[in-house]
């Protein structure tokens, strides 16, 4: 009998900003050469890493981007390469920073949510979007 192994432990944040142009909720999307794929940021903890400041971490090392956390967004669960992976995201609002294209991560977009979530490669991310929106409606109620 084989014992499951322990999940793959990673976190990232699905970063927003109001729009420079007209003040609108826009998503930063990136794009991951190696998979072909467009994602929000993320990546796995480093040993002995807490989850909010890994994903912080990886947004600064995809994005070059500075964020002010927020809500914790529902976690995502699924098989990676034969291995369980459990993701913790957060809501993040971009507060700076400037973005580099590197060997990881080649582009980042920002995108009005309806436009996100169309181009969004995998499903468990676009029902992100749909938590940020959420999120971002109730502290704007308080």
């Amino acid at each position: 009998m084989s014992v499951p192994s322990k999940p793959v432990r990673a976190a990232g944040c699905v970063l927003w900003r109001r729009s420079p142009a007209d003040g609108a909720l826009e998503i930063a999307l990136i794009h991951r050469p190696k998979y072909g794929d467009w994602s929000h940021p993320k990546g796995k903890l480093k040993r002995g890493e807490d989850w909010l400041p890994g994903a912080l971490r990886e947004v600064t090392e995809e994005t070059g981007m500075h964020c002010r956390p927020g809500t914790e967004l529902p976690t995502v669960r699924y098989v990676a390469n034969g291995r369980p992976k459990e993701v913790r995201y957060w809501a993040a609002e971009a507060t700076g920073g400037t973005f580099d294209p590197n060997i990881e991560v080649d582009r980042l977009l920002w995108l009005p949510p309806a436009q996100a979530r169309r181009i969004l490669t995998q499903e468990r991310d676009r029902e992100l979007v749909d938590a940020l929106l959420e999120a971002v409606q109730e502290v704007g109620r308080q």
